[in-house]
């Protein structure tokens, strides 16, 4: 039996991740970070909405595809820099992975709603761009948040922390108060949430 278009993107996809030459070590095993990364992206993604769709899927697996070759430092290391590095990532990435599902068998109308979803489109108003912000939210706190807090300083962590909150929904909400995290940790999402 030949692959699905579903299938054929999957791999494609995770490829591509697995050319990251950022490292991690986990069980005793090292991966690309981004196939780490994508892994744990589809994973939440189960625990959000196990019947989500497979272009929603799609996105979310690709939702940092070859990110590491635009590192942050790409751009002037400030608010300004750091915004125009992530709308070039989610411009970068959409165009990528539309690509990739055309060359998947996928309609181009298709493989444009996986590119909006990336690029975050209507992200309040679209129930699949939420459910990716959600994820990528949940990944940030399980996955980052600990690496992160030890590079900034407690003002910038709660700031961020409050952004964070500001773009999910409720149920990312629920389901982010349930990670387990450091103590210090827990104290700075509690801190960031009394004002919110």
């Amino acid at each position: 039996m030949s692959p699905s278009e579903y299938e054929k993107a999957i791999r494609i996809i995770d490829d591509a991740h697995a050319q990251d030459p950022n490292i991690v070590r986990l069980d005793g095993e090292d991966i690309a970070y981004e196939l780490h990364y994508s892994n744990k992206m589809s994973g939440y993604l189960d625990k959000c909405n196990p019947t989500a769709s497979e272009i929603l899927r799609l996105a979310i697996r690709a939702q940092h595809l070859r990110r590491w070759e635009i590192p942050r430092n790409a751009y002037a290391m400030n608010k300004t820099g750091y915004h125009l590095w992530r709308t070039c990532l989610k411009k970068r990435q959409g165009e990528i992975a539309a690509q990739i599902c055309l060359d998947s068998g996928y309609s181009s109308e298709d493989a444009s709603r996986v590119a909006g979803l990336i690029r975050k489109e209507n992200l309040k108003q679209d129930a699949d761009a939420q459910t990716l912000e959600d994820v990528a939210c949940l990944v940030f706190l399980d996955d980052q948040f600990e690496a992160f807090k030890q590079e900034h300083d407690e003002a910038k962590i709660v700031n961020i922390l409050r952004k964070t909150w500001g773009k999910m929904s409720d149920k990312g909400h629920e389901m982010a108060l349930s990670i387990p995290m450091s103590d210090r940790a827990r104290e700075l999402v509690v801190k960031a949430l009394d004002d919110v």
